[in-house]
């Protein structure tokens, strides 16, 4: 990441990830088609009812394992080996203590959350046991996203693609013989998630207990530092908390769309499954600025970090426009591998034309952000997030909504603030940078004159 050609190493790194993230959002898609074709449309609005939720809940921890790439990552380019390993072993350690926070955190909150929310009556037990039990599997996530962002701190996105690939063929058969076998349903899907998503934990800690000393993890010898952990967090809770402003405002919007009831629901949550997989496409961009500019900063090549922010931006924009287009041409007939029923279609397609199609900018302040934390500066992007995602949904929700109070009038605010948000973050971005050169320049006219005198 050091040295070289960067184009090439980007790709290399990012096809992997982006593979990876896809397939998860397929398998867990499966969850989705599988009670919506073999069991009911009520069902398949419970699982999708919980998409926000879930994800407000796992955010922050997830922008911990985000920490922990950009500090290994950094230490790796400044070649220090013990303080690899202690972070390492600090961030594990943390995953499986924030897993079991987790289950507690779920289950405590799923019915007060959910209710909240307006889930529809006729889906709100249903969603409620299904966020139980899927919660359930979180120390398992937890232990899969920081072990993959250990091994992508040291370019290895591969492995971890393997490991989500085999878990997910399980999943994927699970889901089937739940539902269709024993009938299940949402409780099924959400059993089969988390047995899959244990296989993948571990195989995660499998391959950490075979690698050199210093990524070498053991279940025996667990502990946390008190200064990889404050490094991991000062990076790490920031990309929580913008995840979790992002879930935040989306569980409002969220709430705007159950007043619709459960066949807007189940067809906004089959077109979400587009959304995220397009959303992976950027992220796999994104985690890769975030590695390679981490490195590059640690070893002081400002001038190679800005060439990896430009080439991944390149890269974001191009691939997710791609996806974004032919999942609008095909809307209808990807919704109907979700649904049979019209009203659910229509709700879905109409979504993706909304939504998807313009997915493509999320790229300017996601791969943004993502250059900003490899750089140490990982607060800013967040301020900016919570202006122009958070407030400003909040504010359509309670002041444009009314005015028009269709459906498309809900969604369409999603493109509208990604645009101001991605303006936003851009313009932090070239401060920065400006910054950064005239700081680089300055120390080396200091030195020019130290060696003067």
């Amino acid at each position: 990441m050091l040295h070289g050609p960067l184009w090439s190493k980007i790709i290399k790194f990012a096809l992997p990830f982006m593979a990876t993230s896809v397939m998860q959002q397929l398998f867990n898609a499966t969850d989705t088609a599988v009670v919506g074709r073999f069991a009911s449309s009520q069902a398949m609005a419970a699982v999708g009812a919980n998409s926000s939720v879930i994800a407000l809940i796992v955010g922050l921890f997830t922008g911990l394992a985000m920490g922990t790439n950009v500090v290994v990552a950094r230490l790796i380019g400044q070649g220090r080996d013990v303080r690899i390993h202690d972070a390492v072993v600090t961030s594990m350690t943390t995953a499986i203590i924030s897993g079991l926070v987790l289950v507690a955190v779920g289950n405590l909150l799923a019915r007060p959350l959910l209710e909240v929310m307006g889930t529809p009556e006729d889906i709100l037990e249903k969603a409620i046991l299904y966020l139980r039990i899927y919660m359930l599997g979180m120390p398992f996530l937890m232990i899969y996203n920081f072990g993959s962002a250990v091994l992508r701190s040291k370019g290895d996105s591969k492995r971890p693609m393997y490991c989500l690939l085999a878990s997910g063929v399980i999943n994927v058969g699970l889901n089937l013989v739940f539902v269709i076998i024993f009938h299940w349903n949402e409780a099924g899907v959400a059993i089969a998630t988390d047995i899959s998503t244990g296989i993948s934990a571990a195989v995660i800690l499998i391959l950490l207990a075979r690698e050199e000393d210093r990524f070498r993890v053991s279940l025996r010898r667990l502990y946390i530092r008190k200064e990889p952990l404050m490094e991991i967090l000062r990076i790490g809770v920031p990309a929580g908390l913008q995840g979790m402003v992002f879930s935040f405002s989306n569980i409002i919007l969220q709430s705007a769309i159950n007043s619709f009831g459960s066949a807007a629901v189940a067809g906004s949550a089959a077109a979400q499954t587009f959304e995220f997989i397009a959303y992976y496409v950027i992220n796999s961009f994104t985690q890769a600025v975030v590695t390679f500019t981490s490195q590059n900063y640690g070893a002081g090549d400002l001038k190679r970090c800005r060439e990896v922010f430009r080439w991944c931006m390149l890269f974001g924009v191009c691939s997710s426009a791609a996806v974004d287009i032919s999942f609008m041409l095909l809307r209808y007939h990807l919704i109907g591998l979700f649904a049979t029923d019209p009203e659910v279609i229509a709700f879905g397609a109409t979504r993706i034309l909304t939504v998807c199609l313009f997915n493509f900018i999320a790229n300017s302040y996601e791969i943004t952000s993502g250059a900003l934390r490899g750089m140490g500066y990982s607060a800013l992007p967040t301020i900016l997030t919570v202006i122009g995602s958070c407030l400003f949904r909040i504010a359509w929700v309670f002041v444009v909504l009314p005015q028009f109070g269709s459906f498309r009038s809900i969604v369409i605010v999603y493109p509208i603030s990604w645009t101001f948000t991605g303006i936003m973050v851009l313009t932090a971005y070239a401060i920065v940078c400006r910054w950064q050169k005239k700081k680089a320049a300055a120390d080396v006219d200091r030195l020019d004159l130290s060696d003067r005198v």
